[in-house]
């Protein structure tokens, strides 16, 4: 049972490891966690429990949902073998982007939970990406929970509030240099990506001309990058 303490810290506890239950195969599923604000889970057709796949647990912009959360994505899914697993915030947008950390780490950790226990995920390839307020959101998250994410994907991001920092996740970044919802020079991409640099994460990082949007160079990018660093 969570504490007060580890949802306010940011913290998550779910780990995979050996599958106890059997997932749904092929295709996109509800999550069913919640009456309202649950989630949603693309297994890829080429998912097999014999050989564990990438996962990539994606948020959405502030106002979103999980089905505009996959989007970025979706398309890529069976090409590169992915299981993409997206969540509602309980409010209009996460947690510590209007408070602090606590209902949505809540979610996310039951949606990660059983995840681990009905599908194989290899432990090497365990991703928390976003866009906009969800970009944002990931990099806090996923810098906080660097033990267990080994990637993090910021499409746009506005900031990182992290509360500590675990492990040492490798870091894709992404940003439109005509951005008028979150400038690239105000506080974002520009000055978010050398501090992580300063602060010894590997970082790619990837400008383009356009506004706040992922375009599909991008995305597929970001999952080669995924799949195939070491």
């Amino acid at each position: 049972m969570r504490n007060l303490q580890q949802c306010q810290g940011g913290q998550l506890l779910s780990r995979p490891g050996v599958p106890t239950e059997t997932g749904a195969s092929s295709g996109l599923h509800p999550l069913r966690l919640e009456p309202e604000g649950d989630g949603l889970i693309y297994v890829p057709k080429s998912y097999q429990p014999a050989k564990p796949a990438p996962l990539v647990l994606m948020l959405h912009g502030a106002g979103g949902d999980a089905e505009g959360a996959l989007r970025p994505l979706a398309g890529l899914a069976n090409t590169y073998g992915l299981l993409l697993l997206a969540v509602e915030s309980r409010d209009r947008t996460w947690d510590v982007i209007v408070s602090r950390y606590g209902p949505d780490i809540v979610v996310i950790d039951r949606a990660l939970e059983q995840t681990f226990r009905r599908y194989a995920v290899d432990a090497e390839k365990v991703a928390i990406a976003g866009f906009s307020d969800g970009a944002s959101y990931a990099l806090s998250v996923g810098v906080t929970n660097g033990d267990l994410f080994t990637h993090i994907i910021a499409f746009s991001p506005g900031f990182m509030a992290p509360v500590t920092q675990r492990g040492e996740p490798q870091i894709f970044v992404s940003h439109g240099t005509a951005d008028p919802v979150l400038p690239i020079n105000h506080r974002c991409s520009r000055r978010i990506v050398p501090q992580l640099q300063q602060t010894g994460y590997d970082t790619r990082y990837r400008e383009f001309e356009g506004g706040h949007t992922v375009p599909a160079d991008v995305s597929r990018e970001a999952m080669t990058w995924l799949t195939t660093s070491v």
